[in-house]
C-alpha cells in the first residue's frame, strides 16, 4: 500500500507544543480537569461562551505569534511535496491560524480543516473531508499527531494513525497508533517503506 496523502495536526506536531490548556480552562472559569475545552464551551450559556471564545482567541493568536516549528517539520513537508504527496492540516484550532502559521514559517499546505468546518477530532469528519478533497482513500492516508484525538479520528475514518511520541503522555496513547515516531521526519521512512513494497 503506497500512501498518497499525509494529514498533520498543527500544535505539537507541525509546531512545538505551546498551549497550557489547564491554565486556559482556569482563566475561562472551568475546573482544570473539566475535559476538552471546545466540548466544555458547548455547554455554556451564550454569554459565557462569548467570553470563553475571547480568551481562547487571545491565546491562539499568541500561539501563532510565538510559534516555533518542531525539528524537521519544514524539511519533512518539503520532501513530501517533492514526492507528490498531498499535505493536509486537521486542527481543533481555527483554519486561519493554520494559514497564519504557514505564512510565518513559509510552509505550504494543500488543504486545511479547522473547527469551523464541522465536527472536530476525534470525529472522523475532518479526515474524510480531506481525503475527498485530495481524491484519495482513507487507507492511503497517514494522520500524524501528538494526541489521543488525532489517533482516534484517524481510526474512525479508516486512515493510518501515526503518533508523534515526543512528549511525556505519548505512552498513554501508543496503543491507538499504527506507527510511533520520535521526530516528524520519521514519516518519510514510513512513506518510503510503503511505496517500495
Amino acid at each position: 500500500m503506497s500512501f498518497k496523502a499525509v494529514i498533520f495536526d498543527l500544535d505539537g506536531t507541525i509546531t512545538q507544543p505551546y498551549f497550557d490548556f489547564d491554565a486556559i480552562r482556569q482563566e475561562i472559569g472551568l475546573a482544570r480537569d473539566s475535559g476538552p475545552l471546545l466540548e466544555s464551551m458547548e455547554k455554556m450559556t451564550s454569554q459565557q461562551r462569548v467570553e470563553a471564545e475571547r480568551i481562547l482567541h487571545y491565546h491562539e493568536d499568541k500561539a501563532v505569534t510565538e510559534s516555533l516549528l518542531n525539528p524537521g517539520a519544514e524539511q519533512t513537508l518539503s520532501a513530501l511535496r517533492t514526492a507528490g504527496i498531498h499535505i493536509g492540516i486537521l486542527t481543533r484550532n481555527e483554519r486561519d491560524n493554520a494559514f497564519a502559521i504557514a505564512r510565518k514559517h513559509n510552509l505550504q499546505f494543500d488543504a486545511v480543516i479547522g473547527r469551523e468546518d464541522g465536527p472536530v477530532k476525534p470525529d472522523a469528519f475532518g479526515v474524510l473531508q480531506l481525503c475527498r478533497q485530495f481524491g484519495v482513500e482513507p487507507r492511503e492516508t497517514l494522520l500524524v499527531g501528538d494526541y489521543l484525538f488525532d489517533l482516534l479520528s484517524a481510526k474512525a475514518a479508516g486512515a493510518v494513525a501515526v503518533l508523534l511520541a515526543n512528549h511525556n503522555q505519548a505512552e498513554e496513547f501508543a496503543e491507538h497508533a499504527d506507527f510511533c515516531i520520535k521526530n516528524i521526519g520519521g514519516i518519510l521512512e514510513i512513506v518510503a517503506n510503503s511505496n517500495s513494497t
